[in-house]
């Protein structure tokens, strides 16, 4: 297992004073990692405060476990499964989220979980190892058309037709279950890439979030995020690439905005639907240092909501 010191969270504490935390309060850390924004998050809070971490991935569910604190829970779930999970355990609101998205840097430095094109090793992908398709697998028998979705779409690859097609035709040879196999296919299929960046970084971002289906997880845990939000509770969301990103400012977004009455139903102001979250605060990003002491921050994103009403029915609407 991963040592978690090997893990820097990005924006930590930026991401826990944006959270405001109330020394009595519920908490989620949406995305445990290897646990240094839980870590954070205890240390603001008091006796009487909880805090409850996701993660998907089984070596993380294993980390969190050796954190001996009555204070803190671990949900091997992803946290698109937020509401029932927390409604299991008898939680029906909290006063914030963080969501700390894509993938951690034991995972990508451990060659056996195949994220890295940099060290061989099988070609899985999973976040959850405990059951999914590998990448390889996926690979063996999707369509030429569907990898160049994918690759297309999720990487945003503008040689997403030219990798598409040396897969299918490499496959046609032998089967494509190494990390470096993959790799080394881009590279023959992609004529020109930016001097600092591996010409399989796009395509191996792509499978990773196929796989993981991380794009409609975050687009369906959102709106249950905010709504189990105290008014006053906030919604953290760091992204590092613009798909995410975007994802979580249009749902901010959305979220601000009054719901729309019924058609032709007499209200007045005072009875006008109230958005749920105030406008959403300016993005933060890491100032310099940050990046050169970590890398792998420069392209992280944070946005915040804070919820200031609770879902307001309608009257005279059907509920």
């Amino acid at each position: 297992m991963n040592d978690g010191s090997r893990h820097a969270p990005v924006l930590l504490e930026a991401a826990v004073e944006a959270l405001a935390v109330r020394q009595s309060g519920t908490y989620v850390d949406g995305t445990f990692g290897r646990g240094g924004h839980s870590r954070a998050l205890l240390g603001r809070l008091g006796a009487a405060g909880r805090l409850v971490a996701f993660d998907q991935d089984p070596e993380a569910v294993e980390c969190a476990r050796q954190i001996a604190d009555e204070r803190f829970r671990i949900e091997h779930a992803s946290f698109d499964s937020i509401d029932e999970r927390l409604r299991a355990r008898g939680i029906a609101s909290v006063d914030g989220i963080l969501l700390d998205l894509g993938v951690s840097s034991p995972q990508l430095d451990t060659a056996e979980r195949g994220f890295s094109f940099r060290n061989d090793g099988p070609l899985d992908m999973r976040m959850d190892t405990t059951q999914g398709e590998t990448a390889s697998a996926w690979l063996a028998r999707a369509t030429e058309r569907d990898i160049r979705r994918v690759i297309r779409d999720y990487g945003e690859e503008r040689y997403a037709q030219s990798i598409a097609g040396a897969i299918v035709a490499a496959r046609a040879q032998q089967p494509i279950v190494r990390t470096r196999q993959l790799a080394a296919l881009v590279a023959s299929a992609v004529r020109t890439r930016e001097p600092d960046k591996d010409p399989a970084t796009r395509t191996f971002q792509a499978l990773r979030i196929h796989v993981n289906q991380e794009l409609a997880r975050l687009e369906i845990a959102l709106p249950k995020c905010i709504d189990m939000l105290h008014p006053g509770g906030r919604l953290v969301v760091i992204s590092f690439h613009s798909l995410e990103d975007r994802i979580a400012k249009q749902a901010m977004r959305a979220a601000a905005q009054p719901s729309q009455p019924p058609l032709r139903l007499p209200l007045r102001a005072s009875e006008m639907p109230a958005p749920l979250v105030a406008r959403p605060a300016r993005a933060v990003r890491p100032d310099a240092a940050e990046i050169a002491a970590n890398p792998r921050a420069r392209s992280a994103v944070m946005r915040w909501v804070e919820r200031v009403s609770p879902a307001t029915p309608v009257h005279g609407a059907e509920h």
